[in-house]
């Protein structure tokens, strides 16, 4: 049990954060899970089924001192972290034209989606080059959950493409920097997934995939954005650092 490999997953209360943290905990993992409510999620014992150690971190990961205790909590429960999923992620309140979304908004979706994962993978980066020098054969990831809206216009949610515009910058960067230490780092690039947060456009995108907006005719399912995560965690993916993988159902593919 003691050298089962660990993994932070944030946002993991439900949707793609859940199906990330039950993918890890069936492949192996023990997880530090974190959500910004302060009630337990069901997915820790959902996890516990597979057998894994879980620990619950409650939490805006816009808040430093969040960021913090997610990784103290590894450090004190488990002496290790060998995967970082940056998942957590928020939409505009309400979705305003951007030539009258406010400030407010856009700093709550920015300090959600793009800082918070920014400084948290620097605080785990920094831990996983002090566990690289006393394990070289340990493999280290970090996967952070981008969106096809990082080159995708949506006006009426600016904040959130240009978070994730950020995204793909950051996994870049820290693929670069973290190279020679051989930690990977990968973006996942989910398209029209069937989540809490695509609920309140069904119908819109129900009459796009229809009319073949994406070559694969159906929805998203969290589960498939996590079986990539799965495919990072297993090491099939570990000479390709920097990458990005879509999980769009083709929607990426530029067609005529």
């Amino acid at each position: 049990m003691e050298n089962r490999p660990v993994a932070i997953v944030t946002g993991a209360s439900r949707g793609i954060g859940r199906s990330v943290a039950l993918e890890l905990a069936n492949l192996g993992y023990d997880l530090v899970i974190n959500r910004a409510q302060d009630e337990q999620p069901e997915v820790l014992e959902e996890a516990g089924a597979f057998s894994a150690r879980c620990e619950f971190v409650p939490g805006s990961i816009a808040e430093a001192a969040t960021r913090q205790r997610i990784v103290e909590m590894a450090k004190a429960r488990f002496g290790r972290c060998d995967m970082l999923v940056n998942n957590a992620g928020t939409g505009p309140a309400k979705r305003l034209d951007i030539l009258e979304a406010s400030e407010e908004s856009f700093d709550r979706v920015l300090s959600i989606n793009l800082k918070g994962p920014y400084f948290l993978t620097q605080l785990v980066a920094n831990w996983m080059v002090q566990q690289r020098k006393g394990d070289p054969t340990r493999a280290f990831r970090i996967v952070n959950i981008g969106s096809i809206s990082a080159y995708t216009s949506s006006p009426s949610r600016g904040e959130y493409c240009i978070s994730k515009a950020g995204i793909a910058m950051m996994t870049k960067l820290y693929a670069d920097r973290l190279a020679e230490y051989d930690i990977g780092v990968f973006e996942i690039s989910p398209g029209i997934i069937e989540t809490d947060m695509t609920r309140v456009v069904k119908e819109k995108y129900d009459r796009l995939i229809a009319e073949g907006l994406t070559p694969i005719k159906r929805w998203g399912k969290p589960g498939d954005v996590a079986k990539a995560v799965g495919a990072i965690a297993e090491g099939r993916l570990d000479f390709s650092t920097g990458s990005v993988i879509n999980v769009d159902g083709g929607f990426h593919l530029r067609r005529l």
